[in-house]
């Protein structure tokens, strides 16, 4: 897909951040996707795929992340300071409205968001993420957050990308493993391969308190008020679990959906096709298109 690469300063005027901006017809509902802690724009690659030009679709790399430029000051790699920079990037392009898509810290900035800006989002989907974040997955992800070293070609990235994620796709084959990589890394000037994200932003995660994880979510979560809400949950998932998603349908007073992507973990890439099909119903009832 076509796409024109915005940049814009970040919220502190400090860093270089880039979005890719995907256009569509004029009067498409906006989407505004926010991948996860080590992942970047490219993440959402499979799923904007599907729902080409019928939305304006915005996804940003975080700072730290894919092309943007890395924060010399590790402690600024948390979801407030994100969700500062998502707004300063929406106000950039003058969109006072969107639908939030957000993967794991991607969902977590959505919360942050919609409490410092009420009338931001118009609708929302949480991709293996909530107000409760399972210690097992968060101590997993911890374990292969930060220095790993340059790989030598995309094959080994692509063994590097499956033995972290194995768990997670046990159907996937080699060819889902190296676009996978491929989404997640990025080619050096000396041909060897490095994943895109600044090592640093492990100090964030790191201890029994990382800064990446708000301490009490379920404030946040209850601020969405009557935001319509669509929940993707891995059926393997190790990070959120079916009592906080049940938990979540009782704390929320809008329209909310859930559903359970069968032989995935944390996180789905949202192209299975039980994912697609619960988020093309969701934006059909609450950010409808003109094109179907």
């Amino acid at each position: 897909m076509d796409y024109r690469v915005h940049h814009y300063r970040s919220a502190d005027g400090r860093l270089d951040l880039v979005a890719r901006d995907y256009p569509a017809h004029e009067g498409a509902p906006v989407m505004l996707m926010m991948h996860g802690l080590t992942r970047n724009s490219a993440d959402f690659e499979p799923l904007l795929d599907k729902l080409a030009g019928r939305y304006r679709m915005i996804v940003p790399d975080q700072r730290g992340r894919g092309a943007s430029q890395w924060d010399p000051d590790p402690a600024q790699y948390r979801p407030d300071v994100y969700a500062q920079d998502m707004l300063a990037l929406m106000d950039d392009l003058g969109v006072t409205r969107a639908g939030l898509v957000g993967t794991s810290m991607g969902g977590l900035m959505a919360m942050v968001m919609q409490a410092m800006r009420p009338d931001l989002a118009q609708a929302a989907i949480f991709n293996d993420i909530g107000p409760v974040l399972d210690p097992a997955g968060l101590a997993r992800i911890q374990g292969y957050v930060g220095p790993g070293g340059k790989m030598a070609d995309w094959t080994e990235a692509a063994a590097r990308t499956r033995a972290i994620n194995a768990p997670a796709f046990p159907d996937f084959g080699g060819a889902q493993w190296d676009a996978f990589a491929h989404r997640i890394a990025r080619e050096n000037a000396d041909g060897t391969v490095s994943f895109a994200y600044d090592p640093a932003i492990s100090e964030s995660i790191a201890g029994d308190d990382p800064q990446t994880v708000p301490p009490d979510l379920w404030p946040l979560w209850e601020l969405l008020g009557a935001v319509p809400v669509l929940v993707v949950r891995g059926a393997l998932s190790d990070l959120l679990s079916t009592a906080t998603v049940e938990e979540m349908a009782r704390r929320h007073s809008g329209p909310y959906a859930a559903v359970e992507v069968p032989r995935v973990g944390h996180a789905p890439i949202l192209d299975e096709p039980v994912a697609l099909a619960a988020i093309e119903a969701f934006l059909k009832a609450h950010l409808p298109s003109s094109r179907t």
